[in-house]
């Protein structure tokens, strides 16, 4: 069976036939330091295997591997179009040249900024959070796009001014302080900040310790006002009217009172060092360079850790948020490699991009071969994970050809209308990837809903009108096109078997074309499309 390809044309999605291979597309090589760091985690994985008797899977073929990518890097599936160009290429590094083009690109900024900023605020549905959030993404994206080195971003984050940060409810007076967004949604009250920052840039929860010393780790109570006492000088200002609360500072506090007690503690880092305080200090300032020293013992590991979750599902330190002595890492050596070559390359975060992506591990297939697979934690399969909401929409909207209203990114709009209301219904407030759960309000939007009906419809979608008023193609020519568009690849023989008679009868209405758009809607209902694999 040939490949065939999906074209616009006057509006219209049409399908023709591959009468040759598309030149490769322009490769910028990655450095030497990728390679080299790729295969250490390589031979750190697969002495793991060698160890414990793991027979892993085999390298992924091209059709997912590009899926997984575009999904990870930015967050949608491919076009067809883009499917297509990466199967022709025959060039031996085409896979780090995607990795290339899609860091270069928009929607890898998109995706990521979409990270951070569920990462950052609360995943909630509150009106005032989801104003904070174009905010917050306001601020975010030229951190991204212009690959600002992490530690620079967490350092401009934790110091930011709180000076002036009260925003109106109205979009068009959003204010331009997005960095002090975190320190509102946080209430601004030091032990929500400090519990926040301790957990999103150390790896560490350290707010079990909060009312009693950890229950499970070495943090104490003391500890815990002890860093809680670096951020004692901002607190809320009760909000004016139509104006959000505003944080207001007083930089040079360094001293808090344990609630419900009357002992006050000093500022005092997490390693038990205390500051050296030079006249003028502020107290953020001096949090945030300990916090972001390349000597720090958390923090570019935490990072590591966090992005390797990302691509992988599960971190090597599982949950990602809580690194300490009860929680072993899975690969130990591996982690402290990682941790320092995000210090050597200077919190450069997309060298680990590289090179995570550019790893044997990463490039792995997800079905068991071998039942010595079973355990996630050896990495000798790629996991399966959820999709996002925000993923989940935006690679029906690619499948379908759903063209909504344009809206730019950050714009408080962006928070209303069909995609948000996608989102609101999608959101579970989970960051575990590898253990997703559908809702039964998710799952009925995704069979019954307005958007997906409207979708599989041959009178509204884009896609089924195309394929069904194409008189050149034959039946299995039109299923081959929905399922490079719905899961990036053809149509397994044993899927046609039963798929293609179905077509041939028209369903239980004997309508072709009701018949095309009913296995168009099984399709964007599988689990193969809401999962990464």
């Amino acid at each position: 069976m040939g490949w065939f390809r999906l074209h616009v044309c006057c509006g219209f999605l049409l399908l023709s036939a591959t009468l040759g291979s598309a030149g490769p597309p322009t490769e910028a090589k990655p450095p030497d330091e990728v390679a080299a760091l790729a295969e250490k985690i390589d031979r750190l994985i697969e002495a793991g295997y060698e160890a414990n008797d793991v027979t892993p899977a085999p390298l992924a073929d091209d059709a997912e591997f590009v899926r997984r990518l575009y999904l990870d890097l930015a967050g949608r599936i491919p076009h067809v179009s883009e499917v297509h160009k990466f199967l022709d290429d025959k060039a031996p590094n085409k896979r780090r040249a995607l990795v290339e083009d899609l860091l270069k690109g928009p929607h890898y900024v998109n995706h990521f900024t979409n990270v951070w900023r569920a990462l950052l605020l609360p995943q909630n549905n509150d009106q005032q959070v989801r104003f904070f959030a174009a905010q917050m993404e306001n601020w975010l994206r030229p951190q991204i796009l212009e690959n600002k080195p992490y530690d620079r971003m967490v350092r401009d984050l934790l110091t930011t001014s709180l000076g002036n940060t009260g925003m109106a409810m109205r979009p068009r007076n959003p204010g331009n302080n997005g960095a002090a967004i975190f320190y509102q949604v946080n209430e601004s009250k030091p032990e929500n900040v400090a519990a926040a920052t301790s957990r999103l840039f150390l790896g560490i929860k350290l707010e079990c310790a909060q009312c009693h010393d950890h229950p499970f780790a070495s943090w104490s109570r003391n500890q815990f006002w002890q860093y809680a006492a670096f951020y004692s000088g901002i607190r809320p200002q009760q909000p004016q009217a139509g104006v959000f609360s505003q944080s207001l500072d007083e930089p040079r506090k360094r001293e808090i009172k344990i609630p419900n007690t009357e002992k006050t503690v000093q500022a005092r880092f997490l390693d038990g060092t205390n500051p050296k305080w030079e006249e003028g200090a502020s107290s953020r300032a001096v949090l945030a360079d300990w916090l972001t020293s390349p000597k720090n013992p958390y923090f570019a590991k935490a990072i590591a850790n966090r992005l390797w979750g990302h691509f992988f599902g599960i971190g090597i330190i599982e949950p990602v948020d809580d690194l300490g002595e009860n929680n072993p890492p899975s690969h130990p050596e591996l982690l402290d490699v990682l941790g320092q070559a995000t210090v050597d390359h200077r919190f450069d975060l997309r060298f680990l991009i590289r090179a995570i992506t550019a790893s044997r591990t990463y490039q792995r297939g997800s079905r068991a071969t071998d039942p010595s697979q079973d355990d996630p934690h050896s990495f000798a399969r790629m996991a399966l994970k959820g999709l996002s909401p925000e993923q989940i929409f935006d690679s029906l909207a690619v499948a379908t050809g759903y063209r909504g209203t344009p809206v730019a990114p950050g714009n408080f709009n962006r928070f209303n209308g069909v995609r948000a209301d996608f989102l609101t219904k999608f959101s579970n407030g989970s960051d575990k990837r590898t253990e997703y759960q559908t809702s039964i309000l998710q799952a009925l939007s995704l069979m019954n809903g307005k958007f997906i009906s409207d979708a599989t419809s041959v009178e509204r979608s884009e896609t089924l009108a195309a394929l069904a008023d194409a008189p050149f193609l034959n039946d299995r020519q039109r299923l081959d096109a929905l399922y490079l568009a719905a899961l990036g690849r053809p149509m397994r023989d044993r899927e046609a078997s039963r798929v293609l008679p179905y077509l041939d009868r028209g369903g239980p209405s004997g309508d072709k074309s009701r018949a095309l758009a009913d296995v168009f809607w099984a399709l964007l209902n599988s689990s193969e499309f809401i999962f990464n694999h």
